[in-house]
């Protein structure tokens, strides 16, 4: 099994679950047994501060939305751009945590750019190929820039796009495609 960890999985529309109907999901993990992503372009009307009370003592200074990760309820967790920070790093300058202490850290300051999620999304054991192989997701790397600087609410247009010019240049074997 290859791992699609740092990965993007971009939602086709084959993809029968309503749950991910255009979305944009980071891999953070992905092992035998399972994996775990993160939905990029699902936002929540509720802001960060708005909600920080009830997770931390400590002051929020992100004016920021939260992020709905996925349908599975869990603890908050945050994709950050924080070098001196602790982290998975997932791709270059992109670093994953749900320990608290980083979650407070990125929320009292405005200097590094951050996502906080509530929820994410999860597969089973092979639950994750199964809907691979009836063309349920499309898969890209990941990059900082998709992560933290891509509008949410054209992410899904703009990866699609991305993934259908470079299968055209392979198969069309053309260098530099026009823009539409």
């Amino acid at each position: 099994m290859r791992s699609l960890r740092g990965n993007l999985l971009v939602a086709s529309p084959h993809l029968p679950d309503p749950n991910f109907f255009r979305s944009v999901v980071l891999i953070v993990e992905h092992q035998e047994d399972g994996a775990l992503g993160l939905i990029l372009n699902r936002v929540s009307p509720q802001k960060l501060m708005d909600v920080w009370e009830t997770a931390s003592e400590q002051p929020c200074l992100s004016d920021q939305y939260l992020r709905i990760g996925g349908p599975v309820h869990g603890p908050l967790m945050a994709l950050h751009s924080h070098p001196e920070l602790d982290g998975q790093e997932i791709v270059p300058r992109v670093l994953f945590s749900s320990e608290r202490r980083v979650l407070e850290a990125l929320a009292g300051q405005t200097e590094h750019r951050f996502e906080m999620f509530t929820g994410y999304a999860g597969w089973g054991g092979g639950q994750l190929e199964g809907e691979m192989k009836i063309g349920g997701w499309l898969v890209t790397p990941a990059t900082w820039q998709i992560v933290f600087q891509l509008d949410e609410q054209t992410l899904w247009q703009q990866t699609v796009n991305a993934i259908g010019s470079e299968i055209t240049r392979d198969v069309l074997q053309i260098r530099k495609l026009p823009e539409d």
